[in-house]
């Protein structure tokens, strides 16, 4: 075996003199400069998006599978059935037909609305109305598909429909146009940084020093959301894009700046001055900021790998967050470091104590050492416990009925189960261009599952409309796409596509599971790359990428647990479809941030002293109390997005906070030590030959 090691004197104190250093020695020297322009830069980019306004626009394209096939012989041959669809759901317990006039009279004013291109009367279609006759539908037809269509037109059909509503008739609306008009906002972005602010106003005991990791994550965010907004005019990206780049943002913004400031507050008890502590935090914490962030980068443009045009657009928008943040928290923070050090300092070593030595933190690194395979037993109890749920997870799209109680496409969607069963309102597209559409019929009809068949629509392309016994987020009607697909249809003479929302939740739970091993290879073996040339040794890289896997998999059963099978309350469900890749590529990132700040602390030490045992110590008490301070801001932000009402950001807000609190708390507190010191010397171990072919990339400057 051969061992690599280096070991370095240690030297008095010397202005470093690497490229951050460098950048933070300009950043200080022209502080106002550097404010200024980030200034102008968020000014700058928010008036232009608010002049501009945004496109987001939802590519849910799935190239190759039977439901987008479905969507593009549509669009080619019988472009009159393409555009959005809604429908207005009546109920009245004196039956419909005492309420015509009203209804009648409604229905022909939103005719005239702008994008309207026809609706449909339930007197003029006996199927539109329950057997009770106290439930029926009107349908609508747009020109335009639900993206495309103006935001206030859709609101101004939604206001003309709410005006027929009386004390004894009840008028509500769905479909995914309406979807548009629920409320998506909510307070969680504001919860989430005060509470972060809370937590660093207790770490500091300052507002000032609270204040500046708060402040970088602001200005990285507000840039970046002005630059995406004016991007999505140009480029796809996904309507849910801002909530969640401005979600990871935060949290990292804050996150990063706060790795850089406690290490500048170290330095300033250390004795160096302002200047210099500035120059040595960036130069240290710095280096780590940029290889952490860059490894987030890295994952989250591993999901181009997918080829999924849903989350291109996405994953380049929260890359270029990351992106930014890093740059904000190595330009913008030591220049506010320079406009407030004096304030700064003085606070500093006016609430110094002993605590901030990192004492307690030593003696937990002394405790895991002296018996490493209890806390390693049961932090991997803790992780392998919360990942069994994962294995029963089942994805899907939201639709209405996860929708909030109190919405009007909830209500119309209960209305419509109530009257017509629970998988009317989204029902089973088949379609064949050389079949018999009545032989299509008879054989669906006499199919376990399915309730009711409409007759076949169309020439050339005949369609069948197949409502399922199940609701849509039900597990057996996604077995009921997949049953007549490979047993049912088959044995018809022609060729039939199933689609409809469900079908085209089994193809991306099928795409994205055939692509996923790429996926998970480019992210991990990069990822992995990058720590054996920061850190030359193999067994770290190893044990990252495994412990990085296991903060994922607690993270997506406990999202499976909650919002899959309805724990703590929660409405049960598939998740959705696109959470598990996301936060795959999210958290896999996130995690490298406290991977690469715990062990490059050991990795100084270990150069220094040659010690394994005491480098496990060092590394833990340097950086255990502000690894665990950042964790917790970043539960706090991620956690706060549980009170928005959108039920993917909610689920994206848990699991992210459930992979930090478990990275962080059992990860980096008890698996790292545990390993590290049952390892020893060996996790410094690097074979010569490779040492000699890779590349030298340095965490800590080479003096100190």
């Amino acid at each position: 075996m051969d061992t690599i090691t280096t070991h370095s004197e240690t030297q008095p104190d010397r202005q470093p003199g690497g490229g951050l250093s460098k950048l933070a020695g300009w950043s200080q020297r022209h502080r106002w400069l550097a404010v200024s322009l980030w200034l102008l830069t968020l000014i700058g980019v928010t008036l232009g998006s608010q002049l501009a306004g945004s496109a987001y626009h939802d590519d849910n394209s799935l190239p190759g599978t039977e439901s987008q096939q479905i969507m593009d012989l549509f669009k080619a041959q019988a472009p009159a059935r393409t555009g959005a669809t809604a429908e207005i759901v009546f109920k009245t317990d004196n039956g419909l037909v005492t309420a015509r006039g009203p209804i009648d009279s409604m229905l022909a004013e939103v005719r005239g609305k702008p994008h309207v291109k026809a609706v449909t009367s339930p007197f003029d279609n006996p199927s539109a109305i329950s057997r009770e006759g106290t439930i029926g539908y009107a349908a609508i037809a747009f020109d335009l598909e639900s993206n495309d269509l103006p935001y206030d037109d859709i609101v101004r059909v939604v206001d003309t429909a709410k005006k027929a509503e009386s004390a004894g008739l009840q008028v509500e609306l769905g479909g995914e146009p309406i979807q548009r008009t629920n409320e998506s906002g909510g307070p969680s972005e504001g919860v989430g940084m005060l509470a972060a602010l809370v937590i660093l106003v207790f770490l500091f005991r300052s507002i000032l020093a609270a204040g500046l990791p708060v402040i970088t994550a602001i200005f990285a965010v507000g840039s970046t959301l002005g630059v995406i907004v004016l991007v999505s005019r140009f480029v796809d990206i996904a309507s849910y894009t801002a909530p969640l780049m401005m979600l990871v943002g935060f949290g990292v913004g804050v996150d990063y700046a706060l790795l850089i400031f406690s290490r500048y507050r170290g330095e300033i008890l250390g004795g160096l001055d302002r200047e210099r502590a500035a120059r040595r935090a960036l130069d240290t914490a710095g280096r780590s900021v940029l290889f952490a962030g860059g490894t987030v980068i890295i994952a989250l443009l591993g999901l181009l790998a997918l080829g999924l045009g849903s989350l291109r657009g996405v994953a380049l928008s929260v890359a270029l967050t990351v992106l930014v943040t890093m740059l904000a928290s190595v330009t913008l923070l030591p220049a506010l470091l320079s406009l407030f050090g004096r304030r700064l300092e003085k606070s500093i070593r006016k609430h110094a104590t002993k605590r901030e030595h990192g004492r307690t933190w030593g003696k937990l690194g002394d405790a895991v050492q002296r018996r490493p395979m209890v806390p390693l037993a049961l932090g991997l109890l803790v992780l392998i416990g919360l990942s069994l749920p994962a294995l029963g997870m089942r994805l899907g799209f939201a639709d209405a009925g996860t929708d909030p109680e109190t919405s009007t496409t909830r209500q119309a969607y209960d209305l419509m189960s109530e009257g017509f069963g629970p998988g009317f309102s989204e029902p089973l597209i088949v379609v064949t261009e050389n079949g018999d559409g009545v032989a299509l019929q008879r054989k669906l009809e006499a199919t376990p599952g399915i309730a009711d068949v409409t007759p076949p629509m169309g020439q050339g392309v005949t369609t069948v409309l197949a409502f399922p016994t199940s609701s849509p987020q039900d597990e057996a009607t996604a077995d009921l796409v997949e049953r007549l697909r490979t047993d049912v249809l088959p044995t018809l003479p022609g060729k039939y596509l199933v689609g409809g929302s469900v079908a085209a939740a089994v193809d991306f739970a099928d795409a994205v599971g055939g692509r996923l091993p790429l996926f998970v290879l480019v992210v991990v073996g990069l990822s992995a790359l990058l720590l054996m040339v920061v850190f030359r040794s193999i067994l770290i890289p190893l044990k990252a990428a495994v412990l990085n896997l296991l903060s994922i998999g607690a993270a997506l059963g406990v999202m499976t647990a909650v919002f899959g099978d309805g724990l703590f309350g929660a409405q049960p469900g598939p998740i959705e479809a696109y959470v598990p890749v996301l936060i795959f590529a999210i958290v896999f990132g996130l995690s490298m941030d406290y991977e690469v700040f715990l062990v490059s602390r050991m990795h100084e030490e270990w150069r220094r002293t040659g010690d394994a045992r005491h480098a496990v110590r060092e590394g833990l008490a340097s950086t255990g109390g502000v690894i665990t301070a950042a964790a917790a801001i970043m539960i706090v932000v991620f956690g706060a997005f549980l009170l928005n009402p959108d039920r993917m950001l909610a689920q994206f807000g848990l699991g992210l906070a459930v992979a930090v609190l478990v990275d962080a708390f059992v990860i980096r507190c008890l698996v790292v030590p545990a390993v590290m010191r049952l390892l020893g010397e060996r996790a410094w171990w690097l074979p010569r030959w490779l040492d000699r072919r890779l590349p030298h990339v340095a965490l800590e400057p080479s003096s100190r």
